[in-house]
Order: C-alpha cells, then structure tokens, then sequence
C-alpha cells in the first residue's frame, strides 16, 4: 500500500507572514535605494555646470507633468467608479433592502396572526388540561 503523508504546519498564521515578510522587505529595499539613488544624482550635479543642472530640472519637470496627468487620469477613473457604484447603490440594492423590508413586516405579522390564532388557544386548552388534571389529582380519582 502507498502512505499518503500529510505535511501540517505547527503554525498556519506563521506560514501566512511569510511572503508578506519577504515583499515588505523588498519594498523597504527598493525605497532606500531609491533615496540613495536621489542623493547620489543631487551629489553629482552639485558639481556640473548649470547647463547640465538646468537640463537635469527640464526632465523631472516633465517627468512632474507626466506623473500629474497620470494621477488625473487615475482621479477622474475613480470618480466614474464610485457614480457607478452609488447608481448601483441606488437602483439595485435599495430595491432589494425595500422588498426585504416589506417580506419581514409581512412575516411579523404572519407570525402575530399565528401567535393570537393558533399557539394561545392551544396553550389556554393545555392549561385548562392541566387544571382539570390536578383537579383530579386532588380529588383523589386520578393518580
């Protein structure tokens, strides 16, 4: 016969943190090498000519410009997402919400109908049972 093992970790909380650990460190290393990245380029062109720093500042103003279109564009994304979602809100989900609504209010009063029609004369009949049955009891006829 083939054994069939069954690999268990002794803690599945710690299986979980770990591909987490390993890209919040490569996040943390990728952060500082670009701030060193950064500080070496403000370094070197502390030391060129201002034609070399004015053509450096004209690529990240761009590099700026560029960034800000991106954000807009992911800005305007946004909006049309959260219309979208508060029109879904609106004409899909708070139709459901009022049909449940009206369904519980339905069965409350199902149930009140019930309650006063069926348990409490079942109830009245048993304890009038009940009386009648330690009445007997009482009276020594029935044990």
């Amino acid at each position: 016969m083939s054994e069939i093992v069954v690999k268990q970790d002794s803690d599945p909380i710690t299986a979980d943190k770990k591909p987490a650990d390993k890209n919040s460190v490569w996040i943390i290393v990728g952060v500082v090498l670009v701030i060193l990245a950064v500080t070496a380029g403000i370094v070197v062109l502390a030391g060129q000519s201002s034609e070399i720093t004015t053509k450096v500042r004209d690529i990240f103003i761009i590099l700026l410009a560029l960034e800000m279109f991106a954000i807009g564009t992911a800005l305007i994304i946004l909006i049309v997402q959260v219309a979208a979602l508060t029109n879904l809100l609106q004409n899909e989900v708070k139709p459901i919400l009022n049909s449940t609504t009206d369904t519980v209010n339905t069965l409350k009063g199902t149930v009140k109908f019930l309650s006063n029609n069926v348990s409490e004369p079942v109830i009245k009949l048993n304890q009038s049972l009940a009386s009648l049955n330690r009445v007997l009891e009482l009276l020594k006829l029935r044990k």
